[in-house]
């Protein structure tokens, strides 16, 4: 029988559906389109870190990304809903969306912010919330991304391990497709000040200096 921490098995996911669900509205901080296309120039970043309500806010709050969503990736299921993620039968993990101008602020950047916002050493689960939804992920984009996010994981693996911490857990693949969350799940805590937040990290740095272009190249 499957638990809500075990990867279910793609002939046993649910079936989904071929409609997406619809987010029809500006972002309710930086009031730019969910949507593409983008401007010119900008990169798109997805990193899975629990709960999404508080790890959104984590990302809108820096100066250089263009807009955040939040939504599922890394599943079975087409065009999933949240109450079929929660059951763990859709393989899929909880994921901000991150357009961001690589001139203002870097991948590293935002890596950083990954790893020092969660715990990606818990598996599947991040503090109390529990089940393959909240493990930890980072999908990549580019064969640059993959590369700064394999040397950050192992760089920030080390400083961890210094720290009394096990080894990091989090997921590095390339990027399947990403399904919008409902609309009631973006910018969650603006609409909800009081609401859920579940993010906590380790207190263990990570320096954008451990995993530069230059140790990657």
């Amino acid at each position: 029988m499957i638990t809500r921490t075990d990867f279910v098995d793609p002939a046993d996911a649910l079936p989904g559906r071929a409609e997406a669900l619809v987010v029809d509205r500006p972002h309710l901080v930086l009031n730019t389109s969910l949507h593409p296309p983008y401007p010119e120039g900008l990169e798109v970043a997805y990193f899975g870190l629990g709960c999404f309500w508080g790890a959104e806010r984590l990302f809108w709050q820096l100066d250089g990304v263009y807009v955040t969503a939040v939504g599922y990736q890394g599943g079975v299921t087409p065009n999933p809903t949240y109450r079929e993620v929660c059951t763990g039968l859709t393989g899929h993990t909880e994921i901000v969306s991150v357009v961001f101008d690589p001139a203002v602020i870097s991948y590293a950047d935002l890596l950083s912010v990954f790893f020092e916002g969660h715990d990606p050493t818990q598996g599947m689960r991040q503090g109390a919330d529990v089940g393959t939804q909240y493990r930890s992920a980072i999908y990549t984009t580019s064969a640059q991304q993959a590369a700064l996010a394999s040397a950050a994981a192992a760089s920030y693996a080390a400083r961890l391990a210094n720290a009394g911490y096990g080894p990091v857990t989090t997921e590095i693949t390339e990027a399947g497709s990403f399904y919008f969350a409902e609309e009631y799940h973006q910018q969650y805590l603006i609409a909800n000040p009081k609401g859920y937040c579940g993010i906590g990290g380790t207190g263990v740095s990570c320096p954008i200096g451990l995993f530069s272009k230059s140790e990657t190249a």
